[in-house]
C-alpha cells in the first residue's frame, strides 16, 4: 500500500523550495534528480478508470516499468492506493505480467482478465516530469521520500503544467506527514492536491464539469468500539467536505458549495457528538467556524434566489413583475458570495485547516493527556453508546417542542438545531440497526427538519432583504420589492403552522431502536 501526501506548489516558489533549509536539515543525502516520461492507457470506454484504477508505463533511466494502481482512499490530501509494478520491454503494457501479481478474485484481477482487454487499450494521455527527490528522516524517526515534480500533462492537443510536492511515507506514522507539511507551509505557500496527475489527465481525456458530492452512507459494524466508530464517521464527513473542493473552485455547479457546507455541518455535529470523549482542539474548531461562515454567506443568497423568491412568486403570481428586481440583485449577490467562498477554499488557510484536521484524525490525537476513564469509554461498544445518544437526543427534542404551537422565531430556531443534531446522529448510527426499525425515525426527523428549515430560510431571507433595503434605499423599485417579499415572509410561520404541528406529532410517535 502506497501512502503519500500530495501538495500543489506555485511554479514561482519551486526554486525557494529546492533551497529550503528545512529540507536540508532532515535530508539523509544530497537530492537527486530523475526524468520520467509516463504513458497512461485505457480503453475507449474507460474500463480501467471506471474500475477506480490507473495503468501507466514509465520510462526511467532507459528502463520501462508498468504500474497498476487501484482502490485506496484520499483523506486530507493523504493518498493510499494499492500498487503493482513490473518491468516491460517497451512503451506498451504487458498485462500477463500484471495478472500474475494481482489477486485474481479482486476487482482489478477480474478487470485484467476481461476478454480482449489487451487489444482495446489505447494511449489516453502522457506526463513528462522532472523529479527532484530528497530522502528525509524526520525527528520522530520516520523515513519519507520528498519529491518535487515539475513538468506537464499532455492529452491530444492540450497541455497542463505540473508543479507539485509528494511526501511518500517509507516507514513511520502517517500523521507525521501532515506535521511536516505544516512545517513546510510556514516557509512556502502550499495547497492540498486531492487529485493525482492521473486524475487530472483523465479529466483532459474525458472532460467533465466537477460534480457536487453528496454524503455517502456511513457503514458501521456492530462490533466496533466508540473510538473506531468515531473515526469512520469523522472520515466520512471529511470526505464530503474535500470531495466538493473541485466543484466549489470550478464554480459551474452551485450545488458544490451546498454539499461542502452540508459536509461541514455533519462534521461539526459529529465533533460535538463525540466531544466529551475526543475533544477537538479549539484552534481547529475556530477554523471550522471560519469556513462555515465563508460557505454560509454564499449558500444564504443562493437559497434566497433559487428557492425562497420563486416560492414567494408562486404564492403571489400577480406580484411577479414587482418582485423581478429582487432576482437580479440576488443573482449579483450570489455571484459575489460564490467568488468569496471559492477564494476561501483556494486559500492557504483552508489547506492548513485540512492538514491540521488530518493530523488530528489520523494520529488519534484526542488520546493525548486523555484520562484513563475516557480511554475506557472510547473502548466501549459503539452500539451501546449510540442507543444512549439517540434516546437522550429524542428526549431533549421532545422537551424543546412542547410549546411549539406558541413558539416564537427564536424557539423554532432552537428546535430546528436540536432536530438537525438528532437527525445527523440517527443517520450516523442507522447502519447499526434493522432498516425497518430505524427508517421511520429518520424519515420523521427529516420531514420535521425540512419544515423547520423552510421557516429558518424565511428568517434568513428576511435579514438579507432588510440589508438590501438599507443599501438600495435610493432604488425605490428594489426597496419596494424587498418590502413586499418581507411582508410575505413575516406571515410564513402562520401559513405553515398547521403542517408543522402535524409533522411534529408524527415525529413524537416514533422512537429510535432500543437495541
Amino acid at each position: 500500500m502506497e501512502v503519500e501526501l500530495k501538495l500543489s506548489v506555485e511554479a514561482s516558489h519551486a526554486d525557494s523550495l529546492r533551497t529550503l533549509p528545512l529540507l536540508q536539515k532532515y535530508a539523509a543525502a544530497a537530492p537527486r534528480t530523475v526524468h520520467m516520461a509516463d504513458i497512461y492507457f485505457d480503453t475507449p470506454e474507460m474500463a480501467i478508470r471506471s474500475s477506480d484504477a490507473g495503468l501507466r508505463v514509465r520510462e526511467v533511466d532507459d528502463a520501462w516499468i508498468q504500474t497498476l494502481k487501484g482502490g485506496g482512499s484520499v483523506a486530507s490530501g493523504l493518498h493510499s492506493r494499492y500498487e503493482w509494478e513490473s518491468r516491460v520491454a517497451g512503451p506498451q503494457p504487458e498485462l500477463d505480467a500484471l495478472r500474475k501479481l494481482v489477486n485474481p478474485h479482486s476487482a482489478w484481477g477480474k478487470l485484467l482478465r476481461e476478454p480482449g482487454l489487451d487489444a482495446r487499450l489505447e494511449k489516453a494521455f502522457t506526463t513528462t516530469i522532472r523529479r527532484t527527490i530528497w530522502d528525509l528522516r524526520l525527528p520522530q524517526g520516520d523515513q519519507v521520500e520528498c519529491a518535487l515534480d515539475e513538468g506537464s500533462i499532455a492529452c491530444r492537443d492540450q497541455t497542463s503544467a505540473v508543479c507539485e510536492l509528494e511526501l511518500e511515507l517509507k516507514s513511520g506514522a502517517p500523521e507525521h506527514l501532515f506535521d511536516f507539511a505544516l512545517q513546510l507551509m510556514e516557509h512556502i505557500p502550499l495547497r492540498l492536491a486531492n487529485s493525482s496527475k492521473a486524475a487530472r489527465g483523465y479529466g483532459m481525456f474525458q472532460p467533465q464539469i466537477p460534480a457536487a458530492l453528496r454524503a455517502k452512507p456511513v457503514h458501521l459494524a456492530r462490533e466496533l468500539t466508540v473510538e473506531e466508530g468515531l473515526r469512520v464517521i469523522l472520515a466520512n464527513c471529511v470526505a464530503q467536505v474535500q470531495g466538493n473542493e473541485a466543484a466549489v473552485l470550478d464554480g459551474r455547479d452551485p450545488e458544490g458549495i451546498h454539499q461542502m457546507r452540508v459536509g461541514l455541518r455533519r462534521l461539526r455535529s459529529a465533533l460535538k457528538l463525540f466531544g466529551k470523549l475526543a475533544p477537538c482542539p479549539s484552534p481547529l474548531r475556530a477554523e471550522l467556524s471560519w469556513l462555515a461562515d465563508q460557505l454560509g454567506q454564499a449558500r444564504d443568497w443562493e437559497v434566497l434566489v433559487g428557492s425562497t423568491l420563486p416560492r414567494i412568486t408562486a404564492a403571489l403570481p400577480e406580484q411577479a413583475p414587482a418582485l423581478a428586481p429582487l432576482l437580479q440583485a440576488g443573482e449579483n449577490a450570489v455571484h459575489d458570495s460564490h467568488r468569496q467562498a471559492a477564494e476561501a477554499v483556494a486559500s492557504v488557510r483552508f489547506a492548513r485547516l485540512a492538514l491540521g484536521l488530518g493530523a488530528w484524525l489520523t494520529g488519534k490525537r484526542w488520546r493525548v493527556a486523555s484520562p484513563r476513564r475516557r480511554q475506557k469509554q472510547l473502548q466501549a461498544p459503539l452500539v451501546r453508546f449510540s442507543r444512549k445518544v439517540l434516546a437522550r437526543d429524542r428526549a431533549a427534542l421532545l422537551r424543546r417542542g412542547r410549546r411549539l404551537a406558541h413558539a416564537d422565531a427564536e424557539a423554532r430556531h432552537r428546535l430546528r438545531i436540536a432536530a438537525k443534531k438528532t437527525r445527523y446522529a440517527s443517520e450516523f448510527f442507522q447502519s447499526l440497526y434493522p432498516r425497518k426499525r430505524i427508517k421511520p425515525f429518520v424519515a420523521a426527523l427529516t420531514e420535521l427538519q425540512d419544515a423547520l428549515g423552510w421557516l429558518n430560510d424565511a428568517a434568513v431571507a428576511d435579514g438579507l432583504l432588510g440589508k438590501l433595503q438599507e443599501t438600495a434605499a435610493a432604488d425605490t423599485r428594489l426597496a419596494g420589492a424587498a418590502g413586499l417579499a418581507r411582508g410575505y415572509l413575516g406571515a410564513a410561520p402562520q401559513l405553515e403552522q398547521v403542517e408543522l404541528l402535524k409533522l411534529w406529532k408524527r415525529f413524537a410517535r416514533t422512537r429510535p431502536p432500543a437495541r
